[in-house]
């Protein structure tokens, strides 16, 4: 495994090779960190899970770097992907299309749609428009785990299983991406991410089924399991007005703990780490994984997470959230 910068040019070439042999390549976007193989190569997206310890029949995300490319893996592309591409693409967004024949089943783990996307990075662009085709990559870390929003995270998680990983520096978004579900007659919202449902409604012209696990029956997207984007160490939410009594509790049976609160609460209680989060979202975002993953890396025997603001700009962060402590 070799970490290079990705600002020098002979890192893309090199990354394009490492693709082309079949190899896998770590890669930043603006969301995190990718762990990317050649789309159209199924032993080279095989590595991806071998790597990763993900089961088989969870679907990837392909990268693409232009417009046109949404036509070589999708069977049909309809007005809405169109208006939400021009929309928002580059950007933190991924759509459910029905697939193309020669999409290999290791991408779309045996469904009969793909997920496609543009990210919003000049070192993942570059690296599309140098390899000229798509990339399959979900996040570079363990399957379920802490996603990775820079390189050093990569290296952490995954080691030498994969060949390099291009240093871009931190995402500035920092959790992955909106998916939306285009493959049925009304648009689903699937995973939130950065981009607000009022804004992606306002594009499409009409109103976007929200998540509700009982209503997707045999759709699989990634990020939707009940645990997930999670630390080693057991985590758990608290409300504001509990955090300090719930502190006095657990350090009073001798518990390690670590605190995740909102930077204008007062801690009062005793603990052993604890880091000030953003009170904005998008800014609570960026900071969301490499905030979890120091503490998890400090022998801890909890981490308690203040529970941010539940309005609707805070859904990205509240998903990812519930999903690192494991609830529904």
């Amino acid at each position: 495994m070799q970490i290079v910068d990705a600002a020098v040019e002979a890192a893309i070439s090199a990354a394009v090779t490492a693709l082309k042999a079949g190899q896998l390549v770590a890669f930043p976007t603006e969301t995190v960190y990718g762990l990317g193989a050649d789309a159209s190569n199924p032993e080279a997206v095989k590595r991806i899970f071998q790597a990763k310890g993900r089961p088989s029949e969870h679907p990837l995300i392909v990268h693409i770097g232009q417009l046109s490319e949404l036509y070589d893996w999708a069977l049909t592309v309809p007005d809405m992907a169109l208006r939400l591409a021009e929309a928002f693409w580059p950007g933190p967004l991924a759509m459910i299309l029905p697939k193309r024949d020669n999409v290999p089943n290791e991408v779309t783990g045996g469904q009969t749609t793909v997920g496609l996307r543009m990210p919003n990075h000049p070192v993942a662009l570059r690296l599309l428009h140098a390899f000229g085709a798509g990339i399959a990559a979900p996040s570079a870390n363990r399957f379920c785990r802490i996603s990775p929003t820079r390189a050093a995270h990569v290296a952490e998680e995954l080691g030498a299983s994969v060949e390099l990983i291009l240093d871009g520096g931190a995402c500035t978004v920092g959790v992955e991406s909106t998916i939306i579900d285009l493959s049925s007659q009304q648009p689903r919202l699937l995973r939130p991410g950065q981009l607000a449902v009022d804004a992606i409604e306002a594009v499409l012209g009409c109103r976007l089924i929200l998540p509700n696990v009982d209503s997707y029956n045999e759709m699989r997207a990634p990020g939707l399991l009940a645990l997930h984007y999670a630390p080693n160490t057991r985590a758990l939410l608290c409300p504001s007005n509990e955090l300090n009594a719930l502190l006095v509790h657990l350090k009073a049976q001798g518990q390690r703990i670590g605190v995740m609160s909102l930077a204008t609460t007062r801690v009062d209680a005793i603990y052993d780490e604890i880091i000030p989060m953003p009170v904005k979202a998008d800014d609570y975002a960026r900071e969301l994984y490499t905030s979890l993953r120091s503490l998890d890396n400090n022998q801890l025997d909890l981490i308690i997470i203040e529970q941010p603001p539940t309005s609707v700009e805070w859904m990205a962060v509240n998903d990812r959230l519930g999903k690192a402590v494991g609830s529904e």
